[in-house]
């Protein structure tokens, strides 16, 4: 399913294919959490970015920063992912690289 990967280091947004099993391998650790960025989306990202000194640091909006990789998908209103429907472009927007 489309999804966007967000590679803090490398400070690039790119459009990739993904399903939910591949999170992990994507984003570099098992220890995933999401965080609502609206339009019916989540960012799927490491949850001890920081405890580990993860580089690459960046921000979607005014949520807390995310340091390493990430990767956005649509959610169902079950909480099941889905095929992102949000552009590179909307999204570039929308993060600031710190």
């Amino acid at each position: 399913m489309q999804a966007i990967l967000i590679d803090g280091a490398k400070q690039s947004i790119e459009l990739i294919d993904a399903t939910q099993d591949d999170l992990p391998g994507l984003i570099g650790f098992d220890t995933m959490i999401d965080d609502d960025i609206g339009e019916g989306h989540c960012v799927f990202f490491d949850e001890d970015c920081f405890i580990r000194g993860t580089p690459g640091r960046f921000r979607i909006d005014a949520l807390a920063p995310i340091a390493g990789r990430a990767v956005i998908l649509a959610v169902d209103a079950g909480g099941t992912p889905a095929a992102c429907q949000l552009s590179v472009d909307a999204v570039t927007t929308r993060v600031a690289f710190q």
